[in-house]
């Protein structure tokens, strides 16, 4: 199992950061792992993704949709994959946002698939989370 959490402070209303990260056509904008957008309405999306130059789709559903403060994905990847990713949205007290992501993925075939996971990716998982909330910061804050 894999789980990563990080934050950032945003220069950007809540609800501004929320229609941003709420829109499966803007993925491309913000996600480094994304590659495209296969499909979605609403509450259900499916994506292809890339790490360490594997392609790989997964099938999202909106399982939590507290807007603007809370939004929980769950997902299915390849062989029984699962993941979930999770947004936490609060004001920072600063007239921004504070972001809080968190993403937990479980390998098939149980303790074995993890470590073939861990081995596989590294601490690739989390450098992508944060590369991807930098990328969420400089296009909100542009457009705030």
């Amino acid at each position: 199992m894999s789980d990563v959490s990080t934050t950032i402070d945003i220069d950007a209303p809540v609800r501004d950061v929320w229609a941003i990260v709420m829109n499966p056509e803007r993925l491309g904008e913000w996600v480094t792992i994304h590659r495209e957008l296969l499909s979605h309405s609403p509450g259900a999306m499916e994506q292809l993704l890339c790490l360490r130059g594997a392609k790989f789709k997964v099938k999202w559903q909106l399982t939590t949709n507290d807007a603007p403060h809370h939004a929980r994905w769950t997902g299915r990847g390849p062989a029984r994959s699962h993941a979930e990713t999770e947004y936490r949205l609060s004001d920072n007290g600063k007239g921004g946002t504070r972001f809080a992501y968190r993403n937990e993925f479980k390998a098939p075939l149980g303790p074995l698939g993890a470590l073939a996971s861990h081995a596989l990716v590294g601490g690739l998982p989390a450098k992508e989370a944060n590369a991807s909330l930098q990328r969420l910061k400089t296009l909100a804050e542009r457009a705030a």
